[in-house]
């Protein structure tokens, strides 16, 4: 689970990017953040991911908190972003038994679950490949898998499908719905309206560091008196961005 309670995150006085945000993400749920570039999404992914600290407010990772229990939450954590940069001369065989071997997973079991995700993300026939052979899609494939090699309960993915063609997005979204039905809590921001839509159980539309309206999709669109849920978007967008 995660909850995150007023978060505000600041780079200088006059300049606030998270501007008191909270909700909760519970187990077998997928929470979106939708916005566009410049909301704040990534800000906020990244503190939640332990990478940024908060100016204020708390952020809570199945009840821990960074400031006392950083190697726990590490633990139980999957954190994966577009800015993520193989290593270009490995393979995805040799890169899942390095971090397997990382943390500290018995051999065995890491062959097992390799042959298990490789299978299901399409990699298998690619595992002995370098990355800089591989294809967009495919390495973004392989980051996944090794972002989730430890099955951490709680998934942060940061625009998942960012730059993926249709089949190779219809992989990792199928995949990520497994994973919600397994029971993990998965939170991704994302800037597609199809992937929020598909996917998520409760979105929060993020502008200009706020959260201006949070719910389901359909509730989301009901409320704004909308026909579809991106002329909803549209509208809670108007209405909430400021200009600067």
């Amino acid at each position: 689970m995660i909850t995150v309670t007023d978060v505000h995150k600041s780079y200088s006085k006059d300049k606030e990017i998270i501007k008191g945000v909270s909700f909760e993400v519970k187990d077998g749920m997928i929470f979106g953040l939708l916005g566009p570039n410049g909301a704040g999404k990534t800000t906020l992914m990244q503190m939640i991911s332990t990478l940024l600290k908060p100016t204020s407010g708390t952020i809570l990772i199945d009840g821990l908190s960074a400031d006392k229990d950083l190697l726990e939450i590490h633990r139980r954590i999957g954190y994966l972003t577009t800015e993520v940069r193989l290593d270009p001369m490995s393979t995805p065989d040799k890169l899942w038994d390095f971090f397997g071997e990382l943390y500290d997973i018995p051999k065995e079991k890491s062959l097992k679950r390799k042959e298990e995700i490789f299978n299901k993300l399409g990699i298998m026939p690619f595992r002995k490949k370098r990355i800089n052979e591989l294809s967009t899609g495919m390495k973004q494939k392989a980051s996944i898998a090794i972002s989730l090699i430890h099955n951490p309960p709680v998934i942060i993915f940061d625009e998942p499908t960012n730059g993926l063609d249709i089949l190779t997005s219809k992989q990792v979204t199928d995949y990520l719905l497994e994973l919600k039905n397994e029971g993990h809590a998965i939170i991704l921001s994302t800037h597609i309206f199809s992937v929020a839509e598909s996917l998520c159980d409760e979105i929060a539309i993020l502008v200009d560091g706020r959260i201006a309206a949070q719910g389901t999709v359909d509730e989301l669109t009901s409320a704004s008196g909308s026909e579809t849920f991106e002329e909803a978007f549209f509208k809670i967008y108007v209405e909430a961005h400021v200009e600067e």
